[in-house]
């Protein structure tokens, strides 16, 4: 069973293979406009009759976009895609940039790296990032590079960009001729908002 795109939102649709698990999330290719006032934007009937992950999922989605202060007191579908059931390098990149870099916060490359237990391993958690099967769920916006750079992103970095900046993050934009796979620059240091960064090196 399929989630579409909602309206007004960048966020992708998702497939459940099974009533019990959520398999991943792709994007479309049109970001919209940014709005400053949020769009309500109601779960389809179709998926409130479907399986209950794809309820989970739109669920959180919609708090994401609408209320993000809601995110941490709802349910992660469960996960069903392949990386998620054998022991790998990229599975424990992804749980633990799920559980460790909440909303609002960044990470570099080699930070996650450290929180996965292999500091040298920065350009691996990229390899991570592009295998992420559900993003925004699994946040691979939030990480960037350690020089504020933005790095890459499977939904594009408009996409990422815009995430960031609704999560509350300021962008600077790159003197012309700047690479493209750099666009964007972050202020400030690498880590939260607000508070201490996720534990690991800088």
């Amino acid at each position: 069973m399929h989630l579409r795109s909602m309206p007004g939102q960048p966020c992708p649709p998702a497939r459940a293979r099974s009533p019990r698990c959520l398999v991943n999330m792709q994007f479309s290719q049109h970001l919209p406009r940014r709005s400053n006032s949020a769009m309500e934007v109601p779960a389809p009937a179709e998926v409130l009759r479907g399986p209950e992950p794809l309820k989970q999922c739109a669920a959180w989605l919609n708090a994401y976009f609408q209320q993000p202060e809601a995110i941490e007191e709802l349910p992660v579908p469960a996960l069903h895609h392949p990386i998620f059931q054998q022991e790998s390098f990229t599975r424990q990149v992804l749980w633990e940039l799920l559980k460790a870099v909440k909303f609002g916060e960044v990470v570099s490359y080699q930070q996650l790296a450290a929180l996965a237990g292999n500091p040298k391993a920065a350009r691996a958690v990229g390899g991570a990032m592009r295998s992420n099967p559900v993003p925004i769920l699994i946040p691979c916006h939030r990480v960037v590079c350690s020089s504020g750079a933005m790095g890459n992103y499977s939904g594009g970095l408009a996409v990422k960009e815009w995430l960031l900046v609704h999560e509350g993050h300021r962008v600077r934009k790159p003197a012309s001729g700047g690479s493209s796979g750099r666009a964007g620059a972050w202020l400030g240091t690498v880590g939260p908002t607000s508070g201490s960064p996720p534990a690991g090196p800088n």
